[in-house]
């Protein structure tokens, strides 16, 4: 007995002494946001995300703090002024280390949709879309009322957390 507990202890150690060479490990930097952004919108926390299967983007909908306790309190879209919105969309690449998976892959855009108080008490939106790389602004729009993308990105719904 003593001696399939010293061969098993034996093959234990062998078989963990060396470190696995198939997977290296790193960071995904063809994911990184970098450019000319008015803030990190990865430094905030999910709302929602999409998977586009038509054309591999997968989009990921992120808010600052007084949206994300917005949007996890209520149902309607009318963020309170102060809230900013965002939309990273990347492509999708395939995971090496996972089969079948799928990872971010480059940044295809960043889209930014800010709630401004206006002068007539009422709230306007500030629609900006920033492309390339490195990121820079490509569109920038203010309404009254939100329509095209900013409808779509304040249409969201938030994902339910546990």
């Amino acid at each position: 007995m003593k001696t399939i507990q010293v061969l098993a202890a034996a093959l234990l150690l062998i078989g963990c002494s060396q470190p696995n060479a198939r997977v290296a490990t790193r960071f995904n930097r063809d994911a990184e946001v970098s450019g000319e952004l008015p803030y990190n919108p990865l430094q905030w926390e999910v709302i929602a995300s999409t998977l586009n299967h038509n054309d591999h983007t997968l989009a990921t909908v992120l808010g600052n703090e007084q949206a994300i306790s917005y949007a996890r309190k209520n149902a309607s879209h009318e963020y309170p002024a102060g809230s900013v919105l965002s939309v990273i969309t990347w492509s999708q690449e395939e995971d090496p280390r996972w089969f079948g998976g799928n990872i971010p892959g480059n940044v295809r855009s960043v889209e930014f949709l800010e709630v401004q108080s206006g002068p007539d008490g009422g709230g306007t939106y500030l629609y900006s879309l920033y492309g390339g790389s490195p990121l820079r602004k490509l569109v920038s729009t203010e309404e009254k009322s939100p329509t095209g993308r900013a409808a779509y990105i304040l249409g969201q719904r938030a994902a339910v957390m546990p």
